[in-house]
C-alpha cells in the first residue's frame, strides 16, 4: 500500500475512534503501522492507563452506561460494566419483571468515584400505572486487565435494597394489606405509638390471613428467589384488611407520653372485667417490649398476692403487725424495709399501706412453702399459659422454703414477673375473677385462654380492696394518686437487685374497671417514679 494512502486510512480511524475506551490515537495509528513512525522512525509504544479513573472517565462512563440502561440496550449497558453478561441479564429483567415500561435516569454530581442518580420508572401491571421515583448510586473503577473505566456492576445498581441474588417484580399482592385498629377502629401505626412498632407485625403475621374484606394491590417487591419480599413501592392500593385490637388509641396515647418521662420505664393497663389490654408503652421502644416480656422481681406490688394467702389464713386488717426495722424467720435471712421506717403498733393493713417488709416477714409462720404460689395459681392464673395474641411473659411464682419462701412473700427470690402480669392482679381484686390479658379477640387467639380455679373469695377481696385503697388515700401510693378519684386502689413495690445502685420501681393500681401496672428499672422508690407512669394512664381512662 502506498504510504499516502496508508496515512489516510490512519487519519479516518483516528478521527472515528478517539475517545474509545482503552485506546488512543497513538495506539490504533502505531497498530495500523507496525510501531513505525513517520520516515521511518520507532515509536514508542504509548503508556498503559493505570491507578483509578480521572473524574472525567468516572462522568463519561456513568453518562454512557445510565443512556444506554434508560433506551433499553442491555447489551451495551452490560458492555460498560466488569460483568457484561450478569448485569445485561438483570437490566433486562428490571424491564421485564418489574414491568418498567419507561425509565429515564439522571446522574448527579459524581463524589470521587461513585456517581449518585435519580431513578425515575413508569411501571404498569394489567391497567393499574405508576411513576416511582427513587435514587440509587454506581462506582466507576478501572479495569485490570482491559485499562478501561467500568461500571463496578451489583444489584444494587438498580435499587439500593437489592443484595446478591435478589431482584426486583411487580404482581399482584400475596394477601390483602392489613391495617390494625383499636377497638374504636382508629388505625394504629408505629408513628403514632412507637411502642407498637415490634407487635404490628407480629399482629399482621398471626391473623393477616385470617381475615375477610381485603382486596390484594399492585406492588413492586425485592424476590430472593423464594417469593415476595420487602415490598417497596405501591403501583395500586388493594382494599386492606382491619385487625381489630382490644386496645383504646386514647389509652395508648397516654400510655406513650407517660413513659416517655422516665428512661427505662414500662407500662400496661387491661380492662378488670374482661381482661382485654387497654394500653401498653414502652421506654424506649425496643423489640422486646418490656411491658409484656420482662422477666423482674415485682417487689412489694406482689404483696397484693401475699396478702391474698395471709387473708385466706385467719390474718385480718386490723391484726397487730409490728413493724420493726429489720426482721427474720426461723433465724434465717434479715429483712430491712427500703423505706427505713418502722411502726411497733402497726396493723396488717397498715404494713400493706406503708409497704412494711419486716411486718410481713414476722407473719410468715401462718405461711407453708406452697401457700404464695397455690394462692398465685388458684385466684391470679399464673402457673398458666397465657395466650395473650403477641408473645408474653406468663409470670413465674415458683415457691420454695426457708429464705426463698419470705423473699417471695416480698416479691424478690425468684419471682419474675412484668408489668402486664401486675396489671392482671390489679386488675383480678377490682373484678373479683382473674380474666387472662388479651390483645385481640378470644376467638382469634390460638389455644385456649389461662383462667384460675376459683374468683377470689367475697371477704378476702373485700378485705384486699379496703387495704389498696388505704395505701392510695394515706400510704406510699398517696403522692401518685393525688388527682385520680373514683373506685381506686394501689400498692407500690421498690425491688433491689445485686449490684445496683437503686431498686426498680413499681407501681400496680386500677380506677373503676382500669388497672394498670407499670415499672421502672433503677427508677428507686415505686411510688415516686413508676407511681406517676400508672397514674396517668388511670387519669386518661376517664
Amino acid at each position: 500500500m502506498r504510504r499516502g494512502v496508508k496515512l489516510g486510512i490512519v487519519a479516518a480511524l483516528t478521527t472515528g475512534l478517539v475517545g474509545t475506551a482503552g485506546y488512543g490515537a497513538y495506539n490504533i495509528y502505531n497498530g495500523l503501522t507496525g510501531g513505525s513512525g513517520f520516515g521511518g522512525s520507532s515509536a514508542q509504544a504509548a503508556p498503559v492507563e493505570t491507578g483509578p479513573p480521572t473524574a472525567a472517565e468516572v462522568k463519561k462512563t456513568a453518562a454512557e452506561f445510565l443512556a444506554a440502561w434508560a433506551k433499553g440496550d442491555t447489551a451495551a449497558a452490560g458492555a460498560l460494566t466488569n460483568d457484561a453478561a450478569t448485569a445485561s441479564a438483570a437490566l433486562t429483567a428490571y424491564r421485564r419483571d418489574a414491568h418498567v415500561t419507561r425509565v429515564r435516569l439522571a446522574p448527579g454530581a459524581a463524589k470521587g468515584d461513585v456517581v449518585p442518580f435519580k431513578v425515575t420508572a413508569s411501571l404498569s401491571y394489567k391497567g393499574k400505572s405508576s411513576t416511582w421515583t427513587y435514587s440509587s448510586a454506581l462506582t466507576v473503577f478501572r479495569g485490570e486487565t482491559t485499562h478501561r473505566p467500568l461500571v463496578a456492576w451489583k444489584p444494587s445498581v438498580l435499587h439500593p435494597q437489592l443484595t446478591a441474588g435478589q431482584s426486583l417484580e411487580t404482581g399482584e399482592a400475596a394477601s390483602p394489606q392489613v391495617i390494625v385498629v383499636d377497638r374504636n377502629g382508629k388505625e394504629l401505626d408505629a408513628d403514632d405509638y412507637p411502642s407498637l412498632a415490634s407487635v404490628l407485625p407480629q399482629l399482621r403475621e398471626r391473623y393477616g390471613a385470617e381475615l375477610s374484606g381485603g382486596k390484594p394491590g399492585v406492588e413492586t417487591w425485592v424476590n430472593g428467589g423464594d417469593g415476595p419480599g420487602q415490598t417497596l413501592h405501591v403501583i395500586a392500593k388493594g382494599t386492606p384488611a382491619k385487625l381489630p385490637t382490644t386496645l383504646d388509641a386514647r389509652l395508648q396515647k397516654a400510655a406513650e407520653q407517660a413513659v416517655g418521662r422516665s428512661a427505662q420505664s414500662s407500662v400496661a393497663a387491661v380492662k378488670a372485667s374482661t381482661g382485654e389490654i387497654l394500653a401498653f408503652a414502652n421506654n424506649p421502644s425496643t423489640d422486646n417490649n418490656n411491658a409484656f416480656n420482662a422477666q423482674v422481681a415485682p417487689g412489694s406490688t406482689f404483696k397484693v398476692i401475699t396478702a391474698t394467702a395471709l387473708l385466706e389464713r385467719g390474718v385480718s386488717p386490723g391484726t397487730p403487725a409490728p413493724c420493726p426495722a429489720t426482721a427474720n424467720h426461723d433465724n434465717g435471712k434479715m429483712f430491712h424495709n427500703v423505706e427505713s421506717s418502722s411502726d411497733l403498733s402497726a396493723t396488717f393493713q397498715r404494713d400493706f399501706a406503708i409497704s412494711c417488709n419486716t411486718g410481713f416477714i414476722k407473719l410468715a409462720d401462718r405461711l407453708d412453702d406452697s401457700s404464695v404460689p397455690s394462692v398465685a395459681q388458684r385466684y391470679y392464673g399464673f402457673g398458666q399459659t397465657w395466650n395473650v395474641g403477641v408473645p408474653a411473659w406468663d409470670g413465674r411464682v415458683p415457691g420454695g422454703s426457708g429464705d426463698e419462701m419470705t423473699e417471695e412473700m416480698i416479691g424478690q427470690g425468684q419471682i419474675q414477673m412484668s408489668p402486664l402480669n401486675m396489671a392482671s392482679v390489679a386488675a383480678t381484686v377490682q373484678n373479683g375473677v382473674f380474666r387472662q390479658p388479651r390483645l385481640v379477640a378470644a376467638g382469634l387467639i390460638d389455644g385456649p385462654l389461662a383462667k384460675a380455679s376459683s374468683g377470689l373469695p367475697s371477704g378476702v377481696r373485700g378485705n384486699l380492696k379496703s387495704m389498696m385503697r388505704l395505701t392510695a388515700s394515706s400510704g406510699t401510693a398517696t403522692t401518685a394518686m393525688r388527682g385520680v378519684y373514683g373506685d381506686v386502689g394501689a400498692k407500690t413495690g421498690s425491688a433491689e437487685v445485686g449490684g445496683q445502685e437503686q431498686p426498680n420501681g413499681w407501681f400496680v393500681a386500677y380506677r373503676g374497671d382500669v388497672a394498670a401496672g407499670g415499672m421502672v428499672l433503677e427508677g428507686g422508690h415505686g411510688g415516686d417514679s413508676a407511681g406517676p407512669i400508672v397514674a396517668a394512664v388511670l387519669k386518661a381512662s376517664s
